[in-house]
């Protein structure tokens, strides 16, 4: 165990061996750098709780730490609730699932890797091995904000027996609303590299300063390398997209499997309802002005969840999608609090 002077919390970085992700298909980095929150009393001989804390699509484990004027960092706000006594004192860990693509929406997938598996089968037992945690799934807790948010939320549904709490800030869900609105945008950026996903992802990785405008194309790229990969291999970029490039027709194929990850629709599942169940605190929170429609995928959720007896916290604040970290200061403390009796 490490062994750390108590007094103040302090942000530390771990590397676990990164076994589950060598050979990944895209040949980014197989050992992660993986930021970890320590609050004030750590010493290694006291055992704290663990919330994971999973980062939005193009973002990873260190954009939590990222210092913006007037905005506290992750790392900061916690140690300010510790401090006042509006938050238990927890571990927290930000990992890094990050692919060329963008983004792995945490799951295992043949075109990027089996970042479902690194977290939960290497990363989770990694840290109850190298710090002192108490680990064990009613003091462990997952927790992330739009693909970080769905994370948490897919994962907790499918893994039941790791996490006790969980906490889903406008995460991806409803799929029909929430993607199927990008997919014109996605045809027009595709369009002009005369429909090659080769061609736009060697453009777009190698441009110093990132189109913005084409961000809507590698966004569905990323999302379909997660979704509905190429099981040959033969695909370009080793994804099938859910619609016809030059219709923008959707491939009902493979929409049927984009939609076997749409918590919405697992959530149809009574496995899945009675993983939720389980469950010592289910949060979810949107902004009403979100601009990918996930307050209205989250009202449908939250809706499902009650007509399937599934206890739960839902809340709308007055925003859109983007700069809402603020979020955290309710999810953390009510995570911390359900996963330290």
């Amino acid at each position: 165990m490490m062994e750390l002077v108590p007094g103040q919390s302090r942000v530390i970085e771990v590397a676990p061996p990164g076994t589950t992700l060598r050979g990944n298909p895209l040949g980014d980095p197989a050992e992660r750098r993986v930021p970890v929150f320590l609050p004030p009393s750590y010493d290694g001989r006291r055992a704290f709780p663990v919330i994971y804390l999973l980062a939005g699509f193009a973002s990873t484990g260190r954009s939590f730490l990222n210092y913006s004027f007037g905005r506290p960092s992750v790392p900061e706000m916690a140690e300010a609730m510790m401090a006042e006594g509006s938050m238990a004192e927890t571990i927290i860990v930000m990992p890094d699932c990050m692919t060329g693509y963008g983004g792995s929406q945490y799951v295992d997938s043949a075109a990027t890797g089996r970042y479902e598996s690194y977290l939960l089968d290497e990363l989770i037992p990694f840290i109850d091995g190298t710090l002192c945690t108490l680990g064990d799934r009613p003091h462990r807790a997952v927790a992330g904000k739009s693909s970080g948010g769905f994370g948490a939320l897919r994962l907790a549904m499918r893994r039941p027996e790791l996490f006790s709490a969980v906490a889903c800030h406008s995460g991806d869900m409803g799929f029909e609303l929430c993607y199927k609105p990008n997919f014109p945008a996605a045809a027009k950026v595709l369009a002009g590299y005369d429909g090659d996903i080769r061609a736009f992802l060697a453009a777009y990785q190698s441009a110093l300063k990132k189109p913005q405008r084409e961000f809507p194309l590698l966004d569905i790229v990323a999302m379909s390398a997660a979704y509905s990969p190429d099981p040959e291999g033969d695909a370009p970029g080793n994804v099938r997209l859910p619609f016809n490039p030059r219709t923008c027709q959707t491939l009902e194929a493979v929409w049927q499997e984009w939609l076997g990850f749409d918590p919405v629709m697992m959530i149809e599942e009574e496995r899945y309802q009675e993983a939720l169940r389980s469950l010592e605190l289910l949060f979810l929170d949107c902004g009403t002005l979100d601009e990918y429609n996930l307050q209205f995928s989250n009202r449908i959720f939250s809706a499902k969840a009650e007509r399937f007896g599934i206890a739960h916290r839902y809340e709308e604040f007055m925003d859109t999608h983007s700069d809402t970290a603020y979020r955290y200061r309710v999810s953390l403390p009510a995570l911390s609090a359900a996963i330290s009796g």
